[in-house]
């Protein structure tokens, strides 16, 4: 028996090491290192040498994961610190990011709480329904409620496609059409992605657990089955990325980062849903994912690439990958009890702490190459580096693994 085969075999053992990471490193540097005390809201940028780059925008996205993040840390840990900083990116949010003449929350601000971006991203009301329910959740604040209500209803109005079903990408400011919907420049524009779909079922499900409403139910029901039938591709095992309105895809790649996000998240959403057979078929659909990935996407160290493309794999190792990785295949093991998805769960753990945990300046580096070497120029704060994927990987493992236990 290795390390990791003794670690998963005593689940009392490796919960400590995750809420260690979580309570002792994660948490405290973002709290330490990313409030603006002076201007609100989060620094928009820092380096992994503690450089704060102010002038880099600040993006709704990050602002909203932060929200839910520590959200979830005040409900789970009862930390007041905690709740200090859910309430301090909840005022940010609701005050510099809300739209009060056209609704809906801008893509960025700068430093001083203007916008500088202000379309509305389907991904970004996603998140700010995502953060506004979970810090309900946490402290029952109604106006937090109805807010994330109020951004369901806007993005249901304004984006879902009546005619195909799903969600378009973007809509601009006063929610016209654009020509250019990007989520990022390295992706494609298009009508619908895998990407933004994944996290309004992820918004969803969290809203459902505070709001009893047929509409959003029947809402998240129409997105699983727009995953079944189209994202998903079920001979693969892989998620497809980019369509066009009418489904049809638009690449060939495969992120092994999503995949095993997506594996997760749909079981959690079908059974927030309470649809039996929905419910199964995301149990069958996340174990053939986890599976794809844990043959594909694994590189011989343990830990996961980032993608495939036709022709080549990108080998770079990001750090939310291997986060989402940990959740994944646990979760697969719970659903199949097959053990090498356990240890795979459990030799990603000793690869993030081993390569990911920053141990000079704290959190995590954000991407490493193939070697496990971090890129020296890649952010450790930015629009997309934050806290969102690894606290929420300590959450969710440290609930599992607490599970096992008692059983």
């Amino acid at each position: 028996m290795n390390g990791s085969d003794a670690a998963f075999c005593a689940p009392q053992d490796w919960a400590p090491r995750i809420r260690s990471e979580l309570a002792g490193n994660i948490l405290p540097f973002w709290i330490a290192r990313t409030v603006d005390e002076v201007n609100g809201g989060f620094y928009g940028a820092v380096t992994n040498d503690l450089r704060v780059l102010n002038d880099m925008p600040r993006s709704a996205v990050m602002c909203a994961r932060l929200l839910w993040t520590f959200s979830t840390a005040y409900r789970v840990l009862g930390d007041a610190d905690c709740l200090r900083v859910a309430r301090h990116a909840y005022d940010y949010l609701t005050q510099r990011f809300w739209d009060s003449v056209c609704g809906g929350v801008y893509w960025a601000v700068d430093w001083r709480g203007q916008p500088v971006n202000d379309r509305k991203h389907t991904y970004a009301q996603a998140f700010a329904i995502y953060g506004l329910s979970e810090f309900y959740r946490a402290t029952g604040v109604p106006e937090s409620l109805r807010l994330a209500q109020a951004l369901f209803r806007l993005v249901e109005a304004r984006t879902f496609d009546a005619a195909y079903g799903g969600n378009i990408e973007c809509r601009g400011r006063e929610w016209g059409a654009l020509d250019d919907m990007r989520l990022s420049a390295k992706d494609m524009n298009c009508a619908k992605s895998m990407n933004t779909l994944l996290h309004l079922v992820e918004a969803y499900t969290n809203l459902m657990r505070v709001w009893d409403d047929a509409e959003l139910a029947s809402k998240q029901a129409g997105l699983l089955r727009a995953f079944f039938d189209h994202i998903v591709d079920a001979r693969a095992g892989h998620l497809r990325l980019f369509f066009d309105h009418e489904w049809y895809s638009l690449s060939a790649d495969v992120s092994f980062g999503h995949d095993i996000e997506a594996s997760w998240l749909l079981v959690q959403a079908a059974e927030v849903l309470g649809q039996p057979d929905a419910l199964a078929l995301a149990r069958a659909t996340a174990v053939q994912i986890a599976q794809a990935v844990y043959e594909r996407g694994r590189d011989v160290d343990g830990s996961l690439l980032y993608e495939a493309m036709p022709h080549r794999i990108n080998g770079d190792k990001h750090w939310w990958v291997q986060a989402e990785g940990v959740v994944g295949f646990y979760n697969a093991y719970q659903l199949s009890a097959q053990l090498h998805f356990a240890l795979a769960a459990v030799r990603l753990w000793d690869y993030i702490e081993e390569r990911f945990v920053d141990r000079t300046h704290g959190d995590w580096f954000k991407v490493l190459n193939r070697a496990g070497v971090p890129y020296a120029e890649h952010l450790k704060v930015g629009p997309w580096e934050c806290p969102y994927h690894h606290s929420r990987a300590c959450f969710e493992t440290m609930a599992r693994l607490n599970e096992k236990a008692r059983t």
